[in-house]
């Protein structure tokens, strides 16, 4: 009854923007396919390329979220609890989630309590393009921190662009579908004078995240109502961006709050016991950037940033008895605040028109109060230098750096040893090279070498119930060559091709492992010693220009990924056992098609066999799942109103899968979105 209910609206949506197609238009018929041509293309001006999401096939994506469209991205393993309110994490090359710098606008996204980012919560409704970079951004002019990471994701907002002198832009959007998913959005750009302009972006997020799954494992087989998946969300931004004489500076501020349900795990007999999870965050930062060019070979840049983060978990374990009756047997209240002030520097200077040196200099003061028995209450001190240089000869481009991170800590109460306050300091290379064989063609073959460390995460060492405060740093080294061969094609039918193949090897010294033990918000802390990971990554990106109004667009990636733990001892009897969530195979597949005003889009997921534990034994192997996802859309444009209409079918086949084991995914859901432009 439901899904007949979406597909009624969906027809009547669609009967309408039909009628309304037919209204007169103006005599000239403008088909913006310059736009749509330059979807698939990889900037590629760096010493390593990286792969890239932006403007239109941003939009085209069956997603929401920047944990959705990043499943796009070769080398990424997602890890998603389900539905809408679902936490949403994700792992660069098996290194971990805490390896991976998340950068929104140029600053990172801190989280000193556990190490990851939700990406659940930004949306892509204010989103102008998403990058992924391996070992880290191919520029030298950047904070001390882009530096600090073995992986890199960067989130740029939507920054206001006025054309035809206007000075307000104004965007509706409004989407709704399966789980009663109510999610309207508005985003004002204002013109304030020739060189300031404010922007405003707001969004409301709610659903109850109930969806039917079906459940088979160790004879047993069960068809239920997935429960406790609600979700009620806010998110606001608000920014301020001015252009100087050779410069810029911006001001934002963002606000997040939600309180989210977080459903236990569905396992065998579960109606007799079971959890119930909820989870409120309020997340507030400021930030600022300020970019200028002081003489023709001297810039600088300062970015500077303020957040606080509120986060309040609660789970209830209740059972029922055998006459029915439900009976409380465990439950968690905790709450965290944690505060973090950050300030970072970086310059630039031209030696010669081939060689560019850098110097950044970050300081970073985070902190973390909870309400558990005998909390540490810590703090940490970080600061960082970075020392680069970009030199550019003939058929070479070579880039290297050398980063130096010193951290002080500090905890209130002795219940801790000791060993968890002390201080650390370290000097870690990266090497990146690419060579250019032949002058007439854009084939490149590039390599880099990385080594970097991280601390433990606050929760590591001082959650109570799980942390350890002897973890030691996690060490890694990687090593990368790989090849990127993009070419133009003035004539045919093919326009635009892009294929780029990297073979990586890293190793891990003292890997720590997190993964749910049985709560989405409490994670169980392993340290594995030492882990090699062997694996490939094939990107390939073509446009094709059939007809002057029917274009097509294609996007394939493939990931192989070999993560062995060799910690060899008595404690832990994983040897070469595959780390888990680490799938053999993973890849996907996008095909778009724009006939004149209507866009169809077609995306494939796929995500092998994998076991969820670091015992590789039959009790632990997950099966391999895969979706294939619709939408269709259309663009009427209303003398001055731009209307477009979305009609999205994810997961057409029903299939019912685990991305973590025992939290079921959604089957086939819908979602119609209405956008407005003026």
């Amino acid at each position: 009854m439901t899904e007949n209910k979406y597909i009624l609206t969906a027809s009547l949506l669609f009967f309408t923007v039909f009628l309304l197609s037919q209204e007169k238009k103006d005599s000239v018929k403008i088909t913006e396919l310059q736009e749509v041509i330059a979807l698939g293309k990889r900037k590629n001006k760096g010493v390593i390329s990286h792969q890239e999401l932006s403007g239109k096939e941003l939009e085209n994506l069956n997603s929401t979220s920047v944990a959705g469209a990043l499943r796009y991205f070769s080398g990424i393993q997602l890890k998603d609890y389900g539905g809408i309110g679902g936490m949403k994490t994700v792992n660069i090359r098996a290194m971990g989630s805490q390896h991976v710098g998340v950068f929104y606008d140029g600053i990172q996204l801190g989280n000193a309590q556990n190490g990851t980012v939700d990406l659940g919560k930004f949306s892509l409704d204010n989103m102008e393009s998403i990058s992924l970079y391996n070992g880290q951004k191919s520029q030298i002019f950047q904070s001390a921190k882009d530096f600090g990471s073995a992986g890199s994701i960067y989130l740029v907002t939507r920054k206001p662009k006025f054309e035809n002198n206007k000075k307000t832009n104004l965007s509706f959007n409004y989407r709704s579908g399966s789980f009663a998913l109510i999610n309207p959005s508005v985003l004002w750009e204002q013109k304030l004078s020739e060189s300031i302009s404010s922007s405003f972006n707001a969004e409301y997020v709610n659903s109850n995240g109930k969806y039917p799954f079906r459940y088979r494992k160790d004879g047993w087989d069960t068809v239920a109502i997935r429960q406790n998946g609600n979700i009620s969300a806010f998110r606001g931004e608000a920014g301020l961006f001015g252009k100087l004489n050779k410069g810029y500076w911006n001001l934002k501020g963002y606000y997040y709050d939600s309180g989210r349900g977080l459903p236990g795990t569905v396992v065998k007999n579960s109606q007799k016991r079971y959890q119930f999870g909820k989870l409120w965050d309020r997340n507030f930062f400021l930030q600022s950037s300020f970019e200028k060019e002081i003489i023709p070979k001297y810039r600088i840049l300062i970015n500077a940033k303020y957040a606080y983060d509120h986060t309040r978990y609660y789970n209830r374990e209740a059972f029922k008895d055998k006459n029915g009756v439900e009976k409380l047997s465990n439950s968690i209240d905790n709450t965290f605040k944690q505060k973090e002030f950050y300030l970072s520097t970086a310059q630039q200077y031209s030696l010669f028109h081939f060689w560019d040196i850098a110097l950044s200099a970050d300081y970073q003061h985070n902190s973390l109060d909870g309400n558990l028995a005998n909390f540490a209450f810590p703090e940490r001190n970080t600061e960082l230098i970075a020392l680069a240089a970009n030199i550019r000869l003939y058929k070479f481009k070579f880039q290297t750096s050398i980063l130096g991170t010193f951290v002080q800590e500090k905890i209130k109460k002795n219940f801790w040893s000791s060993a968890a306050a002390r201080g650390k300091g370290e000097f870690t290379p990266t090497a990146f090279l690419n060579f250019k064989p032949f002058r007439n063609t854009d084939f490149n073959i590039h390599a880099f070498y990385k080594r970097i460390f991280r601390m433990p995460t606050f929760n590591d060492l001082y959650y109570t119930d799980i942390g350890s405060s002897n973890l030691k740093p996690e060490y890694t080294v990687q090593y990368d060559i790989g090849v990127d061969y993009s070419k133009d094609y003035d004539s045919g039918l093919i326009k635009y091709m892009n294929v780029v193949v990297d073979g990586y090897y890293n190793k891990v010294d003292d890997k720590i492992i997190a993964y749910p033990k049985g709560q989405q918000f409490r994670w169980a802390m392993i340290n594995m010693g030492k882990v090699r990971i062997r694996g490939i990554d094939v990107s390939a990106l073509s446009s094709w220009l059939i007809t002057k109004d029917f274009l097509l667009n294609t996007r394939f990636t493939y990931t192989y990924e070999d993560a062995r733990n060799l910690t060899v001892g008595p404690v832990m009897d994983y040897y070469k056992d595959q780390i888990p969530y680490l799938p053999w195979h993973s890849g996907s597949f996008l095909l778009g098609m724009i006939y004149k005003d209507w866009n169809l889009n077609y995306s494939f997921i796929y995500t092998g066999e994998r076991y969820s534990s670091p015992a590789n034994v039959p009790a632990n192997y997950v099966k391999k799942w895969y979706t294939h996802d619709l939408l269709i859309s259309r663009e009427i444009p209303l003398n001055k109103l731009k209307l477009k209409i979305d009609l999205e079918i994810n997961n057409v086949l029903n299939r019912y899968y685990d991305i973590v084991e025992n939290y079921p995914m959604p089957g086939r859901n819908y979602r119609i979105s209405v956008r407005m432009n003026l």
